[in-house]
């Protein structure tokens, strides 16, 4: 199943089944994914954080989609049904969590962003056996990996998908093509809504207004779409801008700074 020990000769197993039930609170395995590499929809007994250590992946939920750069992990609850892809070659640290561990954790995936100290702990505790010693170092990394995740900030790398139906529909056309150029008067339309139901209703469910959940679904793809090596004039057309640099003014917008590669 796995390697006891980093001096053991047998390789450690890379598979996510083979760390489900291991009677540890934390277990951490690393392993390196090419371009395009997807996942399906699929779901695990442990809760799971995807921390891309390089490279950009992506991943889907019945709730909403979010986008994974380096730098940063996804939390995925224990059971959530999800489906990941990679855009460009990502170096994958993944951490599988005993729900008893995390029992006070969200019950929602997001975004956080990764300390120094939290990547460290992981790194660390991947070099450990499967099977640490709960009271030595392994243990103690183990803690330490738990109370980095809980106390990470949240990002805004978050697309929450709404409920209602109609407004659903609205959010899959413009997942579906960002660059679309209706406004909001000919999203209600094709919705069946009327103008103030949509922009009132979206709000409630998604958190966001209408707008910057439209740009938050550009930028989210203009980081996919930048990390598969598209040109920046070409990432920004394919998203709804007439240049790169009005690209980067919206990601510095919804990010808080910086912009795409």
């Amino acid at each position: 199943m796995y390697a006891n020990g980093p001096k053991s000769a047998a390789p450690r197993s890379t598979a996510a089944a083979d760390y489900q039930h291991v009677p540890r609170p934390v277990a951490v395995v690393r392993k390196p994914l090419p371009a395009g590499s997807g996942t399906g929809l699929h779901f695990h007994v442990r809760a799971q954080l995807l921390y891309a250590t390089a490279g950009l992946m992506s991943a889907s939920a019945e709730d909403g989609t979010w986008v994974v750069p380096e730098g940063h992990a996804l939390w995925i609850p224990p059971r959530l049904p999800h489906a990941t892809v990679t855009h460009g070659p990502v170096a994958l640290c993944t951490a599988y969590l005993d729900p008893a561990a995390v029992a006070a954790f969200p019950a929602s995936c997001r975004v956080i962003a990764v300390s120094p100290l939290l990547s460290s702990a992981l790194t660390a505790l991947a070099e450990e056996p499967v099977l640490y010693d709960e009271a030595g170092r392994g243990g103690h990394l183990a803690a330490l990996v738990l109370d980095e995740i809980g106390r990470a900030p949240e990002t805004p790398l978050t697309l929450p998908l709404p409920r209602d139906a109609r407004l659903r529909r609205v959010c899959l056309g413009l997942i579906a093509d960002p660059a679309a150029a209706e406004d909001l008067d000919a999203w209600a339309d094709r919705a069946g809504a009327s103008r103030r139901t949509l922009t009132r209703r979206f709000r409630t469910e998604t958190g966001l207004s209408f707008g910057d959940w439209r740009a938050r679904a550009r930028v989210i793809r203009a980081l996919a779409l930048a990390a598969e090596g598209r040109p920046p004039g070409a990432v920004a057309a394919a998203v709804g801008y007439r240049s790169a640099q009005a690209l980067r003014s919206t990601v510095a917008r919804v990010l808080g700074g910086g912009g795409p590669p």
